[in-house]
C-alpha cells in the first residue's frame, strides 16, 4: 500500500467505510462504531504479518484496545520495549486498527508496542458529540474517563511486556486530539510526550495546563483545514510554549486528514519526540509507576545514545 492521501475519516477505504467529522467542535461521524465486545476487525492483507491481540483491561468490556507487537523475532530492548498510545480520529472505532498496524509496520521501529483504545460508547449522542470524552468534558453515565483508560492501557501493557518508562507516548488525531491534551497534563500521567494532529484546543478544559512544563508536544496541521482551523493548532503552541512545554509545529498541505508520505511524517515527529524525551528533565509521577511495573531496566542504555546520535538531523528545533 503507498502512502498516499489517508482521510482521518477514513480507516479502511478497501471497506469503503467514510466517517466525516461535522464541525471543528469535533462531533462524532455519521454512522455506528463497532459495539465493545464485537469481533477483532479482519487483517489487511498488508499488515497480516503484525502481530496483534485484542485485549480488555480487567476483563471490562468498555475498556477493550489491541495491543500491537512485539513483532516477529523482535529482541526485547535492555530498557523495555517503547510504547505508543494511539487515539484514533472519527468514531474512534476499531475500524482503525488496520490503520494503527501500518503505522507499527511504516513508522516505528522493533522496540516499539502499539496500544489502540477502542473508543467506548456510553450513549448513541455521545458518540456523536465527545468520541473520547474527559474529565472536563464528561458524559453522563460514563464509567471512567478517557485519561483514566488510557492510564488502565498504559499499566496493562506494563504487566504483559517490559515498557521503556522513559518513552511513553500517545499519537491522536482529529477528535482523538483534546483527549490527548487532557492526558498529557493529568497530575499522575505516564505518557512522556504527544503527537497530536489535525485537532483543536481549548484551554478552558484543561485546568492542569501548567503541568505540560518540560514536556514535548510535536503539532502536525494543515493551513487548508476547515475542519479543524490551523489557527487551534497556534493557539495550542502558543499557550504550551507559555507554561514552558517544548512544542514543534510542523505545517503541511491538503487540509484535514493525513497526506503525502503519511508514515514518513509519523516518523519524524516521533523521533523529535523521542529526542526531546531523552533531553526532558521532567519524570511524572505516572511515568514512575509504570517504570517500576516494567521488567527491564529503566535508565537510557547505549541504544538510545545511539538513536540520538542518528536523529541529530531530525530534531526540527
Amino acid at each position: 500500500m503507498t502512502s498516499g492521501a489517508l482521510a482521518a475519516f477514513a480507516p479502511n477505504r478497501r471497506a469503503g467505510r467514510a466517517r466525516v467529522v461535522l464541525s471543528a467542535m469535533l462531533t462524532a461521524a455519521l454512522g455506528a462504531a463497532p459495539a465493545a465486545g464485537s469481533a477483532q476487525p479482519p487483517d489487511a492483507e498488508d499488515v497480516a504479518d503484525i502481530p496483534s491481540q485484542e485485549l480488555y483491561v480487567g476483563g471490562d468490556n468498555h475498556q477493550r484496545y489491541f495491543l500491537i507487537g512485539p513483532k516477529a523475532d523482535a529482541r526485547r530492548p535492555k530498557a523495555g520495549y517503547r510504547l505508543l498510545v494511539v487515539l484514533p480520529g472519527g468514531d474512534g472505532g476499531a475500524d482503525f486498527h488496520p490503520f494503527v498496524k501500518r503505522i507499527a509496520k511504516h513508522a516505528l521501529g522493533d522496540d516499539y508496542l502499539v496500544a489502540q483504545p477502542v473508543a467506548p460508547r456510553w450513549s448513541p449522542k455521545q458518540a456523536e458529540q465527545v468520541v473520547w470524552p474527559t474529565r472536563q468534558t464528561s458524559w453522563q453515565g460514563m464509567k471512567f474517563s478517557t485519561e483514566e483508560f488510557v492510564e488502565a492501557v498504559i499499566r496493562d501493557v506494563a504487566d504483559k511486556q517490559a515498557i521503556d518508562a522513559k518513552h511513553v507516548y500517545t499519537l491522536s488525531w482529529s477528535s482523538g486530539g483534546p483527549a490527548a491534551y487532557a492526558i498529557s497534563t493529568g497530575k499522575n500521567t505516564a505518557v512522556r510526550g504527544s503527537f497530536i494532529a489535525m485537532s483543536v484546543f481549548h484551554e478552558k478544559n484543561l485546568p492542569g495546563l501548567k503541568r505540560a512544563k518540560d514536556r514535548p508536544y510535536y503539532l502536525y496541521h494543515s493551513k487548508d483545514d476547515r475542519v479543524c482551523p490551523y489557527r487551534l493548532a497556534e493557539q495550542a503552541r502558543d499557550a504550551l510554549k507559555k507554561v514552558g512545554a517544548k512544542v514543534q509545529l510542523r505545517e503541511y498541505d491538503g487540509g484535514h486528514g493525513w497526506r503525502g508520505d503519511v508514515y514518513g511524517e509519523i516518523r519524524r515527529g516521533m523521533r523529535w519526540l523521542e529526542k526531546s524525551a531523552n533531553k526532558s528533565g521532567a519524570t511524572a509521577s505516572g511515568a514512575k509507576e509504570a517504570e517500576k511495573k516494567s521488567k527491564g531496566e529503566s535508565e537510557m542504555g547505549e541504544r538510545d545514545r545511539e538513536d540520538d546520535k542518528d536523529r541529530k538531523d531530525d530534531d526540527g528545533e
